[in-house]
């Protein structure tokens, strides 16, 4: 299971990781009436400042790199679905909210968990633009930019599966 893209690096004006980028920074509440998941990708980060533009810049098969405890705060089910409307290929992240990862997990958006990753992004180890491959199944991250390998968490073999079923509900019909 690997995936191969341009990565984002959610980093502040300074360069530095942020960290407990919560649900709402995600998606914003203002914009929960909407169901379509396929809406949803225009309001990706729109309530994160200096990423209020992502959903403009963004491609499909694009990699986000982010901080600690990405995903923090509510169950938000829209903050995991506006990345897949946009077309996120993963979400590599130091650590992930737990209900937030179990979204992901269950809506099968490929997250992957990296200890020390944001001592990394401070380092200039990852930038925005570079192009990486990760495979969930190893843990295997490796920067093509820079032609630098590092080891993050394999992901478990029920996400690979739910991962491969399309989801959990897929999963379960299995």
């Amino acid at each position: 299971m690997k995936i191969k893209g341009r990565i984002w690096t959610l980093v502040d004006e300074n360069g530095k990781p942020i960290h407990d980028i919560d649900t709402d920074q995600i998606y914003h509440n203002k914009h929960l009436a909407i169901t379509e998941i396929s809406q949803m990708g225009k309001f990706a980060l729109g309530n994160l400042k200096g990423w209020e533009d992502f959903p403009s810049k963004a491609k499909p098969g694009d990699i986000i790199f982010a901080g600690k405890n990405f995903g923090a705060g509510s169950s938000r089910q829209h903050a995991v679905d506006c990345f897949k409307a946009l077309g996120i290929g993963a979400i590599v992240a130091e650590s992930f909210g737990a209900i937030y990862k179990r979204n992901a997990i269950n809506s099968a958006l490929p997250i992957m968990e990296f200890p020390g990753l944001s001592e990394l992004m401070e380092e200039g180890k990852f930038t925005s633009g570079d192009e990486v491959e990760i495979d969930l199944e190893t843990g295997r991250v490796k920067n093509l930019t820079k032609g630098e390998e590092y080891q993050a968490k394999p992901a478990s073999k029920v996400q690979l599966e739910i991962l491969q079923a399309g989801g959990l509900f897929a999963y379960g019909r299995k």
